[in-house]
């Protein structure tokens, strides 16, 4: 009997080249659109140079700083007419078309059970993609992209670590980098919770 050739299991050298020049193409595109939405970093922020580490895209809210991996990010876009819909979480604040399709908009800090502040000209959504998942998150604003090495993490039960309670559930861990401290969000955490699968008003 003929046997048929099988696909080795391994990533060859070219794949890997794609892989890594498509990741770099996304990141140059997202710090493009971060220009463009005039997101400066604040005073007296410095991102650290000649670090190494998976890069981070860091925003804040309620002056505390946060961050999702850049390769979970699609887009950062100023907040524009969102459209609602009914019988859903007071968190959810509607829809919008985002390119094209059609992406459900969630305040990050009503989500969080933090306090609410009205909407000024820094807040920005975030479309944030986990697998086929997309959610526009509502945030205060954003800061900067910075890597972050793995050595500057300290996970969640870590006496060091500074991650409030209420985000406990949804944190990688808290990355502190000079003077900073940022929470790092798990994507896949927070897009399936249950607390965000169950959106409706009844849940």
């Amino acid at each position: 009997m003929r046997k048929v050739p099988q696909r080795s299991s391994f990533v060859t050298n070219e794949e890997q080249q794609t892989r890594q020049s498509a990741r770099a193409s996304s990141m140059a595109a997202l710090q493009l659109q971060l220009a463009q939405a005039g997101q400066a970093r604040p005073e007296g922020v410095v991102a650290p140079t000649g670090t190494q580490g998976d890069q981070y895209l860091v925003f804040t809210l309620l002056e505390r700083e946060f961050a999702f991996k850049a390769e979970y990010i699609q887009g950062v876009e100023r907040l524009v007419d969102v459209t609602p819909v009914p019988n859903v979480a007071p968190w959810v604040r509607g829809v919008i078309n985002l390119r094209g399709s059609i992406a459900s908009v969630v305040d990050l800090r009503a989500f969080l059970d933090m306090e609410q502040l009205p909407y000024n000209p820094r807040t920005r959504l975030l479309s944030v993609q986990y697998n086929e998942m997309v959610i526009c998150l509502v945030v205060d604003g954003v800061n900067d992209m910075v890597p972050i090495p793995e050595a500057t993490v300290a996970g969640i039960n870590a006496r060091q670590a500074n991650v409030p309670a209420w985000a406990a559930p949804y944190a990688a861990g808290c990355a502190l980098l000079d003077r900073r401290s940022i929470v790092l969000l798990d994507a896949a955490r927070l897009l399936f919770s249950e607390k965000m699968q169950r959106y409706s008003e009844e849940s």
